[in-house]
């Protein structure tokens, strides 16, 4: 048997990169799965999101798992588009007990501080619309269901080790990033705060580079190559530059797990010593 048989979990951002491990850890736990992600790109975001078909290629991941999944196109940032993914996967599976907000942005641009102010100001308003505002709306749409089903549940947030320090550098992306990831420890608290009492745990995870879209791609490989200052902020003290998904997903299956069935409020720190080198 497997730790989460019988659980339904939620996870946004699930198209590929560290959503789509999460899901496949927590269906291989015994899970069936909700998996939301975009699947188009978004303005001022110098990567591709994720896409239709890898989000149908994680369904078919966990599908091979012998789990139920339900997969279902929605932007976080749209809280129509979320509350209405909810319902679908909700009604589908016929219940939600594990949460994973985890979808999000890294808003690096190909010039440290673009000379547009337009540029500059949507890099914020994207990094904070969907890093901030989408988490809050997950949150918002899922929240209600635990605690209306009175069996309580447990929540996951996917932080950085960006907001445990002061990890800026004159570059208007990385500062709206670290923003952005600092006030997701506030969400945090709050909500595990008033939802103790219903029994629904709330932590966040906060791991250092992780091997994904997000950091491997051309633009972040460019600015780090032509700049090793920035490249020095994301050292860790263990010689490696990134972690892999699976060491997060193995953190956040901790969490929503018998293991975890007593943290609530706290963040999980998964940064290869980074804390212990890195300026900031």
């Amino acid at each position: 048997m497997g730790e989460l048989d019988g659980k339904i979990a939620l996870i946004t951002g699930a198209g590929r990169g560290q959503g789509r491990s999460h899901a496949l850890h927590l269906a291989e736990a015994g899970a069936d799965i909700i998996a939301i992600d975009i699947c188009h790109d978004i303005d001022g975001i110098f990567y591709p999101m994720s896409t239709a078909s890898e989000l149908a290629e994680t369904q078919k991941a966990v599908e091979a798992l012998d789990r139920r999944v339900v997969a279902v196109a929605a932007d976080v940032r749209d809280p129509a588009q979320l509350e209405a993914a909810v319902a679908t996967g909700v009604g589908g599976l016929g219940g939600l007990d594990i949460v994973i907000a985890n979808a999000g942005v890294f808003p690096i641009s190909p010039e440290r501080q673009p000379a547009d102010p337009r540029v500059r100001a949507r890099l914020w308003k994207q990094t904070l619309e969907t890093n901030v505002r989408g988490t809050w709306n997950t949150l918002e749409a899922t929240t209600p269901i635990l605690v209306e089903q009175g069996r309580g549940g447990a929540v996951v947030v996917t932080g950085s080790i960006a907001a445990a320090k002061g990890l800026t550098y004159a570059d208007a992306g990385l500062t709206a990033y670290v923003v952005s990831k600092h006030a997701l420890i506030g969400l945090v608290r709050g909500y595990a705060k008033d939802l103790a009492q219903f029994k629904i745990r709330v932590n966040a995870v906060q791991p250092t580079g992780v091997h994904t879209m997000m950091i491997d791609n051309p633009v972040v490989a460019a600015r780090v190559t032509e700049d090793p200052a920035m490249g020095a902020l994301f050292q860790n003290a263990l010689p490696v530059d990134a972690i892999e998904t699976a060491d997060v997903s193995r953190a956040v299956l901790y969490l929503v797990g018998e293991s975890g069935r007593y943290i609530t409020g706290s963040r999980l720190v998964i940064d290869a010593g980074h804390n212990l080198v890195a300026p900031g």
